[in-house]
């Protein structure tokens, strides 16, 4: 049965891979599906004398013998294939290794001449992973011995394999080391060899021969199949019949014949027919049937059959003019007789038969002038007819005067004649071509030839040719559609969109990742069953379908999954307005809800920025960057895209893969670095409003949130951001506040109201926001339409306060004109004492100090308070510090509960992903743990040790609270880094370190069972000798010993110390020397290598880091009240009563958010464009002005005038010819007169008349 299956699934040619793969795996019932022939009837030679039959095989070899050799009467005297070869299980298949070539395995398959196309075409496509082809070349004729003359090499070289390379084609020839398929394969070789990497599976050459023509066949028989098949060629410098080691695959086509030419005909056109009805792309997803021309090089008499079989199903032909035999023949025939054709065309009725009648003998005149040995020439002649009513499927190339570099423009144009007679009369005469050209990906053609402005298109006519660029990944032709009149917004529906993510090639980590999403949301709904129907699905697919059962299935709600996934807490789903799923926030829930509510025709509300999300989860970097350009808040998407690479680069395990999805993150990160900066430098105000901007595109996070969220270093060691960081930390004191003037002030808060602190003005803050000081009143009025930045706590909670919401802007625009809405006025007093406690500056300083107070309080109970447990103790300063860690528990609850507007599941994670977090949630499990044990008298002394312990923790706390610091933040992160250092240099040591510990310590002492000291022993002591404590007197026993010892086992085992072993006391010494030697100079040295080349690699880098790292801490200290542990309760407290008893909003919560909507938000995005336009500009500028770029450009003009001079060799050889035809004509002329002069028979009475007068008569 399952035989019987996979028949079925090669025979359909478009099934699942991975279901191929399964089947395939099972080599055993390949000979059963694939036969060979064998002849089984013996029909006599009679050029043999009855030796050999007509097939080619002796007598013995045959099973019967035909009734003609019994009887005088000759029943049968001709050979067939199908009534005299029976079919048996093919024994030769499998991958094919030529001996002492270096090229990778061919693959080979022996099978029957009626085997289905479609059943070797999946078999080659599916099993032998060949790509499918964008074009096949069939190269038919100059087989056999004969010299293949030297511009037919030229034109197989540099025209049609490299045009193949550029258009990712089949060439099939025979594959055998003669003729034409010799040619081929040593050009390809070549080819191969001088392209990059990127490009050499684009050509496969395919040799198509009969199998008993093939030398040393017997070397591939093998009925198990062969992996791989060993085959000897001999003499590889002359031509023969053995099989050629540049083609990557082989069908050896049996017709139960040996030694016989022809035997492939028939199955090769079938293939060729069958290949033409299959779609090109992934998954069969282009816009037009695979295109097959066949090239007719010289060629027999036979070939006329192979010509019109071919015809005969509409595949299109190329014959090379001048390269001999039939190929000549077919060029005279087409060019010569258009006279005939005019006349047999006007012919009508009755009067029809007389042209044909001349036709007829004008071919024959010509088949008796090219064949004068064939006897049938009258079958000839019908075949040479046959061919001629077929003539617009045939393009005639003089390959000897055109020469073989515009060979690609030949067969399009040869591919696109011939598909205009098929074509309807609806269709563009151009959309074939450009399919055509899509199809090759030949941009260049697409350009000069269609979109010159000679053309108009129209969406109907681009709109197939947008999805096939799309999906096989041609992102010059999708920019040069949109270019040309295609829009997206029509373009693109959800429904569309869904169909691009369905065309995912599989294998890809993009699809194993959707499909996992698909297999959850299908298990949801009943697994086994979904995962059945899955299956059968998958085995139903028909030829015609583009794509596999699973791949239908798939929706956006999955793709938004993937998202979710990638993007984590960062941003809101994707897609679930769409789904109808907005207002669910369980995933089990969505799962149970999702259904088919996507409107398929609806357009996609964000075009671009899909697409640049669908390009991205495909790591296609030329089209995501593309896409990227088109889609607007180019910052923000550029970050996402960085973010969405850095996470597929975690879930990705090809190692090339992950670095390019690595190095397009950081181009990513590159360009938002640039255009940020290009907007920085154009408007300060704007782009502080950028960073904070709250995006619908890309799920209302922000441009600071994304960059944390990617771990863009890059991005925020931009001066901007740090620019705006600064405003954020200072709130609304002058940035260059001295630290002194702080502390003053904050030991003595009556000094803010004095001059010692400068404030920012009101005015101050409003010429920042609007434009620069310098500009104009219209200036400062355009500025402001874009909107304003938020940058203290005094102006965010007025905003707040207005009745528009906690999200409107402070600048307003009505009909262009802004007015600014200022905030209800307070008293000096009040408004100076935000304005000092309220900065983010202010509630640092004072935790700092706060937290110090903390340690000393800390280490004053440890140290001189711990009081015995209760009753005699705790002590009040020991209350105190329980309150003190108590209040700084309350703080975290806030920071991990009640900020921010997510669940608590993400917040927790958020929590979590933190360092310093962990740390502290450590700190105060180990308060908690010590704070129980010191309550009771026996665990009191483990109470005290984690209390201990714990002061440890607090203390290291510090280094985060000073990693603000310019100078002290980048060395905090080199420390950092080399922790790394060391946990290696550790585990070099310990394994050294044991080493010689137990060696050391069983030849020191026979006998010493008691587990304490052989732990100091073995691990402590021999950790004090790196340090230079080296006990000499217990090591050497040659050194007197004071500590008393015994030999008696029993007091050993009581716990007395036993005596050093004489015996082997020179190998210890020995061993300490070792010892010492590796670890104070290899180790230790190895160690501060190490260091030194962190050091100098992180030294380069640690302001990036530490700039990175200064965003989180100002976003702590943001969102933290005023006052610091153990009086933050009080804030705590106030906090209760404005949610809970006043219901007042939270101010903070939208802290670093800015939503704009309408006009403002409108031109703040136009704004950001018109930068990113000015940036791209300036990048091409200089890429134009870089030398590649100039080589390039003098490559090209040199080519044109290679181009112009070939042309002008052309017409100058046109007017050479042109001379000798009218010398000829001259010539001709001359010799009429004078035989008509010499013709005249009766003389006149009188002499001739003069020149003149006879050239009158003339």
């Amino acid at each position: 049965m399952y035989v019987r299956q996979g028949a079925n699934l090669l025979k359909n040619g478009n099934a699942i891979n991975n279901l191929c793969d399964f089947f395939f795996s099972f080599q055993s019932w390949i000979p059963k599906i694939i036969k060979k022939r064998v002849c089984t009837t013996f029909v006599e030679d009679s050029f043999s004398n009855g030796r050999l039959c007509q097939c080619g095989g002796a007598r013995d070899t045959h099973a019967s013998v035909a009734l003609g050799d019994y009887f005088s009467s000759a029943i049968v005297n001709h050979w067939d294939s199908a009534q005299h070869s029976s079919e048996y299980p093919t024994d030769a298949f499998g991958e094919l290794q030529f001996a002492g070539a270096s090229k990778r395995h061919s693959y080979f398959l022996r099978m029957s001449w009626d085997t289905p196309p479609s059943m070797v075409y999946t078999l080659m496509t599916a099993h032998w992973g060949l790509p499918a082809p964008n074009l096949v070349v069939s190269v038919v004729g100059g087989e056999g011995r004969a010299k293949v003359k030297t511009w037919v090499r030229e034109v197989l070289r540099q025209g049609l394999v490299k045009a193949s390379q550029s258009t990712g084609a089949w060439i099939i020839t025979a594959g055998l080391r003669e003729g034409v398929g010799r040619c081929v394969g040593e050009a390809v070789r070549d080819h191969a060899t001088a392209a990059a990497s990127v490009s050499l599976n684009k050509v496969v050459s395919l040799g198509i021969a009969p199998w008993g023509l093939v030398h040393n066949r017997q070397q591939l028989v093998n009925p198990q199949g062969s992996f791989p098949a060993k085959y000897y060629v001999q003499n590889t410098s002359r031509d023969s019949c053995c099989l050629d080691n540049n083609y990557q695959a082989f069908l050896l086509v049996d017709d139960g014949s040996e030694g016989r030419r022809g035997g492939e005909t028939g199955f090769r056109a079938r293939l060729e027919d069958y290949i033409s009805h299959q779609r090109t792309g992934i998954w069969g997803s282009g816009s037009i049937d695979i295109p097959v021309l066949c090239m007719l090089v010289s060629g027999n008499p036979s070939m006329l059959e192979r010509v019109d079989l071919s015809l005969k199903n509409s595949i299109p032909w190329l014959v090379l003019a001048g390269s001999g035999g039939v190929a000549d023949f077919l060029s005279d025939m087409l060019e010569n007789l258009s006279s005939a054709t005019a006349v047999s065309s006007a012919a009508e009725g009755d009067g029809e038969a007389a042209p044909s009648v001349d036709l007829k003998d004008r071919v024959t005149e010509r088949v008796r002038k090219y064949f004068p040995t064939e006897a049938d020439t009258d079958k000839l002649v019908e075949r040479a007819l046959s061919i001629y009513q077929n003539r617009d499927y045939i393009t005639i190339y003089h390959g000897e005067q055109e020469g073989p570099d515009d060979f690609d423009t030949v067969l399009l144009k040869s591919l696109v004649g011939a598909s205009k007679q098929r074509m309807s009369t609806d269709a563009s005469p151009y959309t074939e071509e450009l399919k055509l050209a899509v199809t090759w990906n030949r941009v260049d053609i697409a350009k000069s030839e269609l979109f010159n402005g000679d053309i108009h298109w129209t969406y109907a006519d681009l709109e197939d040719s947008m999805t096939d660029a799309l999906v096989n990944n041609k992102p010059q032709f999708v920019r040069l559609f949109t270019e040309n009149g295609l829009n997206i917004l029509d373009y693109l529906t959800y429904g569309r969109l869904e169909s691009l993510y369905r065309s995912v090639a599989d294998g890809t980590l993009a699809y194993q990742l959707l499909q996992r999403r698909l297999v959850e949301r299908q298990g949801n709904s009943g697994s086994a069953h979904s995962v059945a129907n899955l299956l059968d699905s998958s085995a139903k697919v028909t030829a015609g379908s583009t794509m596999s059962g699973p791949a239908k299935e798939l929706s956006l709600f999955e793709v938004s999954r993937v998202l979710e996934m990638l993007m984590g807490d960062v941003c809101k789903p994707f897609y679930f307005d769409v789904l109808g799923l907005e207002n669910i926030s369980s995933k089990r829930r969505a799962l149970r809800s999702v259904a088919s509510l996507l409107a398929k025709e609806k357009r996609c509300l964000f075009p671009w920025a899909s697409l640049f999300i669908w390009a991205v989860l495909q790591n296609r970097s030329e089209m995501a960057v593309f896409f990227w350009e088109m889609a607007g808040e180019s910052v923000l998407s550029a970050l996402s895209g960085c973010k969405m690479l850095r996470e597929l680069s975690k879930l990705e395990s090809e190692t090339e893969t992950k670095l390019s999805m690595k190095e397009l993150a950081q181009r990513f990160e590159n360009l938002a670095h640039d255009v940020f900066s290009s907007c920085y430098q154009s408007s300060e105000s704007r782009s502080f409003t950028l960073l904070i901007r709250k995006s619908p595109v890309w799920g209302g996070t922000t441009c600071l949130q994304m960059a944390m969220s990617a771990d863009a270093r890059l991005f925020f060691s931009q001066d901007g951001v740090q620019s705006f960081l600064s405003h954020i930390w200072w709130g609304d004191m002058k940035r260059n506040t001295e630290v002194w003037k702080l502390l003053l002030t904050f030991f003595c808060p009556i000094l803010c109201y004095t001059n010692l602190i400068s404030f920012r003005e009101q005015e101050d803050q409003q010429q920042e926001e609007s434009g620069k000081p310098s500009e104009d009143a219209l200036g400062r009025d355009n500025d402001s339409l874009y909107g304003t930045t938020v940058f203290s706590f005094s102006d965010i909670k007025h905003i707040e306060a207005e009745a528009q919401g906690p999200n409107t802007p402070r600048s307003a625009t009505i009909k262009g004109i802004p007015h600014t809405r200022s905030p209800p006025k307070r008293p000096f007093i009040v408004s100076r004492w935000r304005q000092f406690w309220f900065a983010p500056v202010t509630a640092f300083l004072g935790n700092v100090l706060m937290y110090f107070l903390f340690l000393l309080l800390f280490a004053y109970v440890l140290l001189a308070d711990f009081k015995p447990p209760p009753p005699a103790g705790p002590s009040i300063a020991e209350y105190v510090l329980y309150f003190w860690v108590f209040t700084i528990v309350c703080e975290e609850i806030r920071e991990t509960f009640f900020v921010g507007n997510m669940t608590w599941r993400q917040r927790l994670r958020l929590y979590m992903q933190d360092v310093w977090n962990k740390c502290d949630l450590t700190a105060i499990i180990l308060f908690i743990i010590g704070l129980i044990c010191r309550m009771f008298k026996l665990s009191y002394e483990y109470g005290r040790a984690f209390l201990c312990v714990d002061y440890m923790v607090f203390t290291l706390r510090l280094i985060h609270i000073f990693a603000i610091h310019k100078q002290l933040g980048p060395k905090i992160i080199i420390v950092g880094k080399m922790m790394k250092d060391v946990f290696f240099f550790l585990f070099f040591l310990g394994v050294w370190l044991m080493a010689y510990g137990v060696a050391n310590q069983a030849l020191l002492y026979s006998y010493d069972p008691n587990p304490d000291r052989i732990f100091r022993r073995v691990f402590y002591r021999p950790y004090l000798h790196i340090f230079g404590q080296i006990p000499v007197e217990e090591i050497d026993v040659g050194k007197q010993w004071d500590m008393p010892c015994t030999d008696n086992m029993t007091d050993i085992e009581a716990g007395a110390e036993p005596c050093r072993s004489q015996y082997s006391n020179w190998l210890v010494v020995i061993l300490l020397v070792i010892y010492l030697l590796v670890t104070n100079i290899l180790l230790i040295n190895l160690l501060i290598a190490m260091f030194s080349y962190t050091f100098s690699k992180v030294q380069e880098n640690s302001d990036v880091y530490w700039k990175f790292q200064r965003y989180n801490l100002i976003v702590e200290y943001h969102s933290r009240p005023s006052l610091a542990p153990p009086f933050i309760i009080l804030s705590h407290l106030h906090l209760i009563i404005k949610r809970n008893i006043r219901k007042m909003p939270s101010v903070k919560i939208h802290h670093f958010v800015l939503e704009l909507k309408g006009k403002a938000a409108n031109r703040l995005m136009t704004w950001e464009t018109i930068q990113k336009e000015n940036f791209l500009t300036n990048q091409s500028k200089i890429q134009k002005g870089s030398d590649s770029e100039r080589l390039k450009r003098l490559s090209a003009k040199v080519d044109s005038v290679l181009k112009h001079l070939t042309e002008t060799r052309d017409f100058d050889h046109r007017l050479r010819a042109l001379e000798n035809e009218m010398e000829y004509c001259s010539n001709a002329l001359s010799w009429i007169v004078d035989t008509l002069a010499q013709g005249s028979t009766a003389r006149p009475a009188r002499p001739p008349p003069p020149f003149r007068g006879i050239s009158h008569e003339l």
